[in-house]
């Protein structure tokens, strides 16, 4: 037993049992306002700023807005030439639905009700006429020995597949409930592109994918947006498709009419892929706009000389934009998706930008774009990191925060795989705060936020929100609240500032942040990935000389 406890005590290195928290910086977390952080949600959430769309006048003020805030909390700017600003190329690809059309067999499709659909190539125009293929859930994962393309050529060819991972109440095959990058959009086009196939369609089915076909219809039915300068293979159409169109294309086919048969047998061991006898014909037309959007970084220089050890604090402050000529509101005003992270953001600098002691290391301050679009702001960022990505001890990212009271949990999904997660553990223990499992990790929510991008690049990273219970109120209660932003508010015209919002669980949030900024700053070492994580070898690869 005493063996065993020495060996326990070897491995909880002092990075990871906590530091002692210097006054100063528990001072300054005192000084942490909901108000101010109020104020910032309101200004960026108002009709004014158009819904921050990227490239468009409302995002480019919110950019100046936090660049200006930085500078005036003391901020280095660490943008690009001696600025806040690091600018991003992106190419936005607006589909023109009534210049657009699909058809499978003699089966016109109608865009919006029926599909969405994108043209990554980002050219005018795009013809298809191609053979469509069921690739299951177009997943390729060795370390599963699951391949849904083996032994069959999409090469020139449409895919038809489904969103989500295969299925599993196994941890160890695709983590079981919870979403995988396996089971993401993003990665089923990818893997797609990647193939050979000039198109795809994903199969919509609210339980997999964890929203309803409105949220895939506001967020594709307008202009998407593309790193100018990716030069992966891309598909010419990109689409979703309605669960009962896909039953349709069975039965055209020869199958069962009931698409969920379909997805039952792909989820199966042993499924393979094959062609069906149709072929889906079709034009994409679609408005070309290049332009740039800014991230915003800013920094505060650490004291030590030697090898960094920097957080990195991030958000994104873009959001979905307006609808043009549209009666009524019209605007996507993102006041909880994403003004509550980029509230706590600013407020995070004016705190650490006044803290009367300076970091042992470097902290960074980044606004990111373009998050709504694929998470493209925080990629650009992951690619041109302002310091070394190896230099970078841990992100803390803050995404679409519910500011509705005060909080006894907090949800910190994909900090167990990390060796912080026991100071981690310490500092929630001192916030009387609750750690809880995310609440619904079939969603994939640690691959659908920027902590992702810098986590592919290797640094240990991810969000922080709180949970579902509150003061004064059960458990239900939070949960309800939860169910009705995700209903009727997420990714709507109707998330809006309103002034009953409660800042508190805010205001909390930013002191947790800060408070585990600083353990990580004062460790003696830097922060790595569990052994065995998926994104330990990019660690590994960053710290090499």
């Amino acid at each position: 037993m005493k063996k065993l406890l020495v060996t326990a005590l070897t491995l909880m290195s002092p990075a990871l049992l906590g530091q002692v928290v210097p006054p100063a910086v528990k001072a300054a977390e005192a000084s942490v306002d909901a108000g101010k952080i109020r104020a910032h949600v309101k200004f960026l959430a108002d009709d004014a700023l158009e819904g921050r769309y990227p490239g468009l006048r409302g995002a480019d003020i919110a950019a100046k807005y936090i660049a200006t805030q930085f500078a005036l909390d003391g901020l280095q700017p660490a943008g690009d030439n001696g600025t806040f600003f690091q600018s991003v190329n992106f190419v936005g690809v607006k589909t023109i639905p009534e210049k657009t059309s699909l058809s499978i067999g003699s089966m016109p499709l109608t865009f919006g009700s029926d599909f969405v659909v994108s043209n990554q190539q980002h050219t005018a125009g795009a013809e298809i006429d191609a053979p469509i293929v069921f690739v299951g859930y177009g997943v390729t994962a060795p370390e599963y020995g699951w391949d849904d393309y083996k032994g069959i050529d999409v090469k020139g060819k449409v895919v038809l597949l489904i969103v989500g991972d295969p299925p599993s109440d196994d941890p160890k095959f695709f983590k079981g409930k919870a979403m995988t990058y396996y089971g993401r959009w993003t990665y089923k086009f990818e893997q797609a592109a990647r193939m050979g196939a000039v198109g795809a369609l994903i199969i919509h089915r609210t339980d997999l994918a964890s929203y309803g076909w409105s949220v895939v219809q506001h967020s594709w039915s307008g202009e998407k947006t593309y790193l100018r300068d990716d030069h992966n293979p891309a598909l010419q159409a990109a689409s979703w498709i309605q669960l009962d169109v896909a039953g349709k294309i069975f039965a055209a086919a020869g199958k069962s009419p009931d698409a969920n048969a379909a997805i039952t047998e792909a989820g199966k061991k042993g499924f393979k892929s094959y062609e069906l006898p149709l072929r889906i014909k079709g034009h994409v037309e679609s408005v070309i706009r290049p332009f740039q959007s800014p991230n915003v970084v800013g920094k505060i220089a650490g004291t030590s000389t030697g090898k960094d050890q920097a957080v990195l604090y991030s958000a994104h402050y873009d959001h979905l934009g307006f609808v043009p000529g549209m009666a009524g509101d019209n605007i996507y005003n993102g006041a909880v998706d994403n003004g509550t992270g980029s509230g706590i953001l600013l407020e995070m600098a004016r705190v650490w930008g006044a803290m009367p002691i300076k970091p042992p290391h470097t902290v960074i301050f980044a606004a990111v774009t373009a998050e709504e679009q694929g998470l493209l702001g925080s990629e650009y960022l992951g690619q041109h990191p302002p310091i070394p990505a190896g230099q970078i001890s841990l992100n803390l990212n803050y995404d679409a925060l519910q500011p509705i009271g005060d909080p006894l949990e907090v949800q910190v999904a994909g900090a167990e795989r990390t060796t912080f997660y026991p100071t981690l553990e310490a500092v929630a223990k001192r916030f009387h705060l609750g750690i809880v499992p995310e609440a619904h990790p079939e969603a994939g929510g640690y691959y659908r936020s920027d902590h992702f991008s810098m986590a592919r690049i290797g640094v240990p990273a991810f969000s922080i929100d709180a949970g579902d219970l509150y003061v004064g109120h059960d458990r239900a209660w939070g949960l309800k609240q939860g169910e009705d932003y995700n209903e009727h508010r997420y990714h709507d015209f109707s998330d809006n500032y309103t002034e009953s919002m409660d800042f508190t669980s805010l205001a909390k949030m930013t002191r947790f942040g800060i408070e585990l900024g600083w353990e990580a700053l004062a460790a003696p070492s830097s922060v790595g990935w569990q052994p065995g994580d998926e994104f330990e070898p990019a660690r590994k690869a960053s710290l090499a000389p």
